[in-house]
């Protein structure tokens, strides 16, 4: 049981805690390393499961009898729920805790998924209502994972972290059309979804055994925690435990907080806008692999086809790793300059958003560069090497321009982890599905080359946000809190007169 909330930290090494440090102090950097490719796990499956279905929509239109634009609306559907879907489960996973939140979530997919492979092919409208709840359980993972981050991570070590964490979501699209090119020729449509069945359940198996609460406001409560907080085989976590925690902890009076107030934070709809372009960009690469290299390079098969997709993930995969390392880099950097113009520096006054996105606009030049070439390389039909290689660098630099961006929205909002990530995975997926909508029809109206040439156009739009965010951020963030902390306290004397 935690001690009583009236009982300071005596740990002499740590001293007295804020809530939020109390939290970062718990787990071991081993234990927040495993904690991170947990998480990391849970959150590949939301890609995972919309793309490796691809593969198998010729053979599912067939199997239910319908065309492929009725096969392709369970696509539209999944989308639109894998964008609204974390808008419920952030909050959710905000207020009552991100273990459960994330448990229910890898049982709602792991039960979809046994529905979808036993789905009769003559219910069209039950393969669209599955595929809807399948989005459901899945695609909020990812806001969760988003949450434990910013519970467990310090400034100083959160862009590493959250560089691993997005190795799982982030190359799910590459790899989903191969596993399920595979499996539905090898094995059948259906054995798709018992894959993803098998996989899910072996995750929520994994979380349930292993994984500890890490939300602040249920750890620090003072309260001995219910059981759907604690771990079977408590091994992670066990200073939870051992009498640390925060001098002052939360007073229980925290509430579910509406994720739509995050879009009134001018600095988060800038950050937000970023992310969304870029992910838009790489969306309408993506989804055009497979018909665009079939035209280009007749001699590839579709096993072939969905080894291109590996390309781009693992540009991304590097660049995932890699760039985590590059923002602790660029964070200590920005630190010690700091230190040396100001050795009584704030950590309010510190300027994370210059230490977050100083690289990015050099990024996103070479990503637009590389778009525009990758588009008149296919339309010229060169060398398949060359396309792929700009596939790798397109890979790297997406990933590493929304990992920095959506690190410093955590950065700014900690405690809303998970609903700033859903707010994120709501805007990217609204504006990459009209993308991919439009996006054969742009080619077929202009051609591949101005096409590609457009959508670098479009990545090119995040460059004057990525300065507006550096110059006018500090002090939209210092307005909020100095209006946040006037809020504070006019509750606390509200509460201290009644």
């Amino acid at each position: 049981m935690s001690p009583s909330p009236s009982t300071s930290s005596t740990n002499p090494s740590i001293g007295p805690l804020s809530p939020h440090d109390a939290v970062k102090t718990m787990f071991t950097k081993t234990e927040k390393w495993f904690i991170v490719l947990l998480i990391a796990f849970a959150g590949l499956f939301s890609p995972l499961t919309a793309n490796i279905y691809f593969p198998a929509i010729p053979t599912l239109s067939r199997a239910f009898n319908k065309s492929t634009e009725l096969i392709n609306l369970t696509v539209t559907m999944y989308m639109i729920l894998q964008g609204i879907a974390p808008m419920f489960w952030g909050p959710v996973s905000d207020h009552w805790g991100r273990r459960p939140a994330g448990a229910v979530c890898l049982m709602i997919l792991s039960i979809s998924c046994v529905g979808l492979a036993l789905v009769p092919t003559s219910d069209y409208w039950l393969l669209m209502v599955l595929r809807c709840v399948q989005a459901a359980g899945s695609a909020s993972t990812i806001a969760i994972g988003a949450g434990v981050i910013g519970d467990i991570s310090t400034r100083e070590e959160r862009g590493g972290f959250f560089g691993v964490f997005t190795l799982g979501p982030m190359i799910g699209p590459a790899i989903g059309p191969v596993i399920g090119g595979v499996l539905a020729d090898r094995l059948g449509w259906r054995s798709i979804f018992w894959f993803m069945c098998i996989a899910s359940s072996v995750c929520l198996v994994v979380m349930i055994l292993l994984m500890p609460e890490t939300l602040r406001s249920r750890v620090l409560s003072g309260k001995c925690l219910p059981f759907v907080h604690r771990p079977l085989i408590p091994v992670i976590g066990k200073r939870v435990n051992s009498g640390l925690q925060a001098s002052n902890p939360p007073s229980g009076q925290d509430r579910p907080k509406n994720p739509l107030r995050l879009f009134t934070f001018p600095d988060i709809l800038i950050l937000l806008a970023i992310t969304a372009l870029i992910c838009a960009v790489f969306y309408g690469v993506l989804a055009s692999i497979s018909t665009l290299f079939e035209t280009a390079y007749p001699f590839l098969n579709e096993t072939t086809i969905g080894l291109c997709f590996m390309a781009m993930g693992g540009g991304m995969a590097v660049g995932s790793s890699i760039n985590g390392r590059v923002l602790d880099f660029e964070y200590q950097l920005i630190k010690k300059q700091q230190m040396r113009r100001s050795h009584d520096a704030q950590e309010d006054d510190f300027p994370i958003e210059k230490a977050r996105l100083r690289l990015l606009p050099m990024l996103v030049l070479l990503m637009s560069a590389c778009c525009a070439g990758y588009g008149w390389c296919l339309q010229k039909k060169v060398n398949i090497a060359v396309p792929l290689i700009l596939n790798v660098a397109m890979g790297y630099v997406s990933i590493a321009v929304m990992n920095s961006a959506s690190t410093l929205m955590i950065d700014l909002v900690p405690n809303q982890g998970s609903s700033v990530t859903g707010c994120n995975n709501l805007v990217r997926c609204l504006l990459s599905a009209a993308v991919v909508s439009v996006i054969d029809l742009i080619i077929n109206g202009i051609g591949v080359g101005w096409t590609y040439v457009l959508l670098s156009g479009l990545s090119l739009l995040s460059i004057p946000l990525i300065y507006i965010a550096i110059r006018l951020g500090p002090s939209i963030r210092t307005k909020r809190r100095e209006r946040l902390r006037q809020v504070d306290q006019s509750a606390e004397k509200d509460a201290s007169q009644a």
